[in-house]
């Protein structure tokens, strides 16, 4: 295993387990079994790190799959595309959610690290960008509704996954599961024949 991958390693383990505002690049390099400064010859910043942790690994194929997306519209799958993306988007929220959820318990770290995705071209909207661009492209082939709006449902779609994921870290008590979030979903939204 090479320097990076140690300390990708490393930087999710501390991340997982302390959050990214309580880990500490020191800790992190500390974790890995190399100095600070070695750490900065591969990552920018913390918020590098947590993305790449993110990216390299998070559980899941979430990003690729969205990157090609709308090029699967018209297809006649947009019930098993959307079932695929709720159980990425599932999984992906279940495992990052206690990571990222403190990033917002520090004001100076939440604008540092948004203003640093933004700087990017990255951050949690994407995900949603990206999924109602699919649907955008499955309602002008007549896959969904002319009158439905697809950043909505996007939006519904991915905020059901993420409170079920949420939920996953307070109650045992079963979630739904993408099928049938996404069977109520499309139910008012996809045309009779």
């Amino acid at each position: 295993m090479g320097t990076r991958d140690r300390m990708l390693d490393a930087a999710a383990h501390v991340m997982r387990t302390r959050g990214m505002a309580r880990a500490t690049t020191k800790e992190i390099a500390k974790e890995s079994g190399f100095s600070e400064a070695a750490l900065y010859k591969h990552f920018r910043d913390k918020t590098d790190l947590f993305l790449a942790v993110l990216q390299e690994r998070a559980p899941g194929n979430l990003r690729a799959l969205l990157t090609g997306l709308t090029d699967r519209a018209g297809k006649g799958e947009l019930r098993a595309v959307l079932e695929e993306v709720a159980t990425e988007a599932l999984d992906f929220y279940t495992e990052t959610f206690p990571m990222a959820a403190s990033v917002f318990s520090e004001q100076t770290l939440f604008t540092a690290h948004r203003d640093a995705l933004q700087e990017r071209g990255l951050g949690p909207h994407a995900v949603r960008e990206s999924l109602a661009a699919y649907l955008r492209a499955e309602q002008q082939a007549g896959a969904l509704d002319p009158e439905a709006d697809p950043d909505s449902t996007a939006a519904l779609l991915l905020g059901a996954c993420f409170q079920s994921a949420f939920l996953t870290h307070f109650t045992d008590t079963p979630n739904p599961t993408p099928p049938d979030l996404v069977r109520t979903l499309l139910q008012p939204l996809v045309p009779t024949e």
